[in-house]
């Protein structure tokens, strides 16, 4: 099996998953995949999906100088931008479930207020409007950003970024409803805080050399 192909089929299986979560309910949300290997971007929205379901993602360079395949430049340029800023990353979600969608309505951020947040999803940076600005964003090793109102989703492989698409999907729905009601949650304590992000970011370092390697990052035990 050719790598093309094999992106493709990883593309195709992960989209389903994501639609079947509900974690791509709109026909704009997009998904990418990276191939480190050969710098390829497997690219595809929702509604290529409704059309058909055999649909397969769009080929697209990283660099800016390669030409867009299907759908609007502007989204293929957001997950450009991501892939630029995070070489750890291999997988991109612009999309979100309902209660993770609505975060933009609290200021566009959740503090770190869970073990499991902290440990897989690390700081969530500021929310930005300006492309330019969304690097300085993911810049912390977050896994989740908020930008233009558009939740954006990252993981170091595909089945990484479909278990933090869904984390994220459980924290906000607990957080949001209980900071709508008035409640005063408060983040996790410092220490707790700085020994899980630690551990993401050692993960973090190693998938960025396994990418510089052109190699896939290997998954890493215990989600």
């Amino acid at each position: 099996m050719s790598g093309e192909v094999l992106l493709h089929d990883t593309w195709l299986g992960l989209r389903r998953r994501l639609l079947a979560r509900g974690l791509m309910p709109e026909a704009t949300d997009s998904l990418s995949l990276r191939d480190p290997t050969s710098g390829a971007m497997a690219w595809g929205t929702s509604e290529d999906a409704l059309a058909s379901d055999g649909a397969l993602p769009g080929d697209v360079g990283i660099g800016p100088g390669h030409g867009p395949g299907r759908g609007p430049v502007p989204a293929i340029a957001l997950h450009r931008a991501v892939y630029a800023a995070r070489p750890d990353v291999c997988a991109v979600l612009v999309g979100g479930g309902p209660f993770g969608r609505q975060l933009q309505a609290f200021g566009g951020w959740m503090p770190a207020v869970f073990d499991e947040q902290i440990r897989q999803l690390g700081h969530m940076g500021r929310p930005t409007e300006e492309l330019a600005r969304l690097p300085q964003a993911l810049a912390g090793g977050g896994n989740v950003a908020m930008h233009a109102g558009r939740l954006i989703l990252l993981g170091m492989t595909p089945s990484r970024l479909a278990l933090n698409a869904e984390l994220f999907e459980k924290c906000a729905k607990a957080w949001l409803p209980a900071v709508a009601g008035g409640a005063s949650v408060r983040p996790l304590p410092w220490l707790v805080r700085h020994i899980a992000n630690g551990r993401l970011r050692k993960e973090q370092a190693h998938a960025r050399e396994q990418v510089r390697q052109g190699r896939w990052p290997v998954e890493t035990r215990g989600y």
